[in-house]
């Protein structure tokens, strides 16, 4: 169980002095961009939640909080009821996280890059090979297994930083748009991947802009718009706050409404 509460990160800006003033985001004030300003969500086990919004709104700097990458200024965040905030460290052991880059060492195989990520976990050289080969089986990457990831295709790449992600089996998945730049059969491979987690009782959380991909695979939607929680609940209420069947235009109608406001 992931559970989120009032999450809040600024960054400074860099001093005005002697440039021309221009229209500036809501979010820059008192020589500060508060990147995040008000996060709140929950993903219970099993489930899986779509964290959406435009480009800038503040998604990416949210699961880079969640990943202990990033410190909150304020906020809280529990995982099976440790604090990510408060006890990192531990928080850790139990979080899975992909960012936007896949990570890889290009001068390691693929099969050296998740054994690596294993060994950082404390597996033990058994039960690592083990779950590589669990891992391998199921995206599909026997083939390419002993080749350098320097020479691996971009679905490849992101196929092996999936299993390095996954390797020590996390008790929470955190994915930052996990197919971009992805062909079809390799998106297919990793949604039916993170379908799968559903059955594991594992809590995943995916940032996208594809809502076919919400559509298909989760249970829940948070939309955060400008650094703040505009929607948190089911595919079926956000259609019915959207006022559309259609997911897309529903989606859109609830990012109009807080701009009008």
């Amino acid at each position: 169980m992931l559970d989120v509460r009032n999450l809040a990160k600024r960054f400074p800006l860099p001093s005005a002095k002697g440039k021309s003033v221009q229209v500036r985001d809501p979010r820059d004030h008192d020589g500060w961009f508060h990147a995040v300003r008000d996060v709140s969500f929950s993903c219970a086990a099993g489930e899986v939640l779509g964290l959406l919004g435009p480009n800038g709104a503040g998604k990416t700097t949210t699961l880079r909080l969640l990943s202990t990458a990033l410190k909150a200024d304020s906020g809280h965040a529990w995982v099976n009821g440790i604090d990510l905030l408060q006890d990192p460290l531990a928080a850790r052991q139990q979080i899975g996280f992909l960012s936007g880059s896949t990570g890889l060492y290009g001068r390691l195989t693929a099969r050296e890059n998740v054994e690596y990520f294993g060994r950082l976990h404390g597996m033990s050289a058994p039960y690592l090979a083990r779950r590589c080969d669990e891992l391998f089986d199921l995206l599909g990457m026997h083939e390419y297994a002993d080749k350098r990831a320097d020479q691996l295709s971009t679905g490849m790449k992101q196929k092996c930083a999936i299993a390095r992600t996954v390797v020590h089996e996390p008790r929470l998945v955190i994915l930052d748009e996990p197919t971009t730049g992805l062909d079809v059969m390799s998106a297919k491979i990793l949604l039916d991947f993170i379908a799968s987690y559903k059955a594991l009782r594992v809590p995943l959380i995916f940032s996208t802009h594809h809502l076919h991909e919400v559509e298909k695979l989760c249970d829940r939607v948070c939309i955060i718009n400008r650094g703040k929680t505009e929607f948190h609940g089911t595919v079926d209420e956000l259609r019915h706050l959207g006022g559309s069947a259609d997911l897309y235009d529903a989606f859109v109608s609830v990012i109009n409404q807080e701009r009008e406001m």
